[in-house]
């Protein structure tokens, strides 16, 4: 018999598409960043220096972002090749009828991916899969360096968005921030006028986003919370600021951020963890 967590590719096929989109958007903004940067006003001119500075960087980050994405991605947070039969005897463990298998505490079914998954925080919408034990630390990083990475074009756009602005009426350059289609559809503005008020927007949203991310998910990480635990105003697995980051981080939970291929070995196998009662049971 084949369990749905052990389907083939055709059941994950649609768990792809919407990483597809995203793909697509951010390739879609990168075109437009680069018809800005070739044929548009461009950043401001800087001197060799500043300019080594700032290429280094944007190397820096974008080699964050995408090392702590394709980790993100490559890491499996289900159940899949975890031996859980029998471990969860006498130990109140659910039993998942979908996945036929028992599941530990924290864990939790996804729709999407038609299997459970350890330590389960929520189904990431834009990148088509979970976030589990097992990659919540570059889900985490992920953000942080995708918010630093627009934020960096944002900061080298600005002055020619202002510029772009102040060419304008009050009302019409609310528009071109708001509504950039409708200038360009009305002619109002070019179309390099117009790739940079959409860059600029898609950024600002993209900051905005990742952020708030960012410091929801550092409230949780600091409580030692999933986001459904969190919901439920549940406080079990809560051991303190410097255990609460280092299980979800690591040993190394200050470094992490720096570089994506940090050893920093998570303590635990995702199955079984310390509660708070457990803590105040030892102290």
């Amino acid at each position: 018999m084949v369990l749905p967590w052990a389907a083939g590719s055709a059941e994950g096929a649609p768990a792809r598409l919407p990483l597809a989109l995203t793909a697509l958007w951010a390739a879609a903004v990168g075109l437009e960043l680069a018809y800005v940067l070739v044929l548009g006003p461009g950043p401001p001119p800087l001197g060799p220096l500043a300019r080594a500075l700032q290429l280094a960087l944007a190397a820096f980050q974008l080699l964050n972002l995408l090392g702590n994405l394709g980790l993100f991605l490559r890491s499996d947070p289900s159940i899949r090749g975890v031996m859980l039969a029998g471990r969860g005897l006498g130990r109140g463990w659910a039993y998942c009828y979908q996945c036929q298998s028992q599941v530990p505490p924290r864990s939790g079914h996804c729709f999407a991916c038609r299997v459970c998954i350890l330590r389960r925080d929520h189904h990431c919408r834009l990148l088509g899969c979970c976030v589990g034990f097992h990659n919540y630390r570059p889900f985490l990083c992920l953000l942080l360096h995708t918010a630093l990475v627009l934020l960096h074009i944002s900061v080298l756009l600005g002055p020619a968005v202002l510029a772009l602005l102040q060419a304008h009426s009050p009302l019409q350059a609310t528009v071109l921030l708001l509504l950039p289609w409708l200038m360009l559809f009305t002619g109002r503005v070019s179309l390099v006028q117009f790739a940079l008020a959409f860059v600029m927007d898609t950024c600002m949203a993209g900051v905005l986003l990742c952020g708030a991310g960012l410091l929801f998910h550092g409230m949780l990480l600091l409580r030692g919370q999933t986001t459904w635990e969190w919901a439920r105003g549940q406080h079990h697995y809560d051991l303190g600021l410097r255990h609460n980051l280092q299980a979800a981080l690591g040993p190394r939970w200050v470094l992490v951020w720096l570089w994506p291929f940090l050893a920093s070995p998570l303590p635990g196998d995702g199955i079984s963890f310390q509660t708070s009662a457990d803590t105040r049971t030892h102290s």
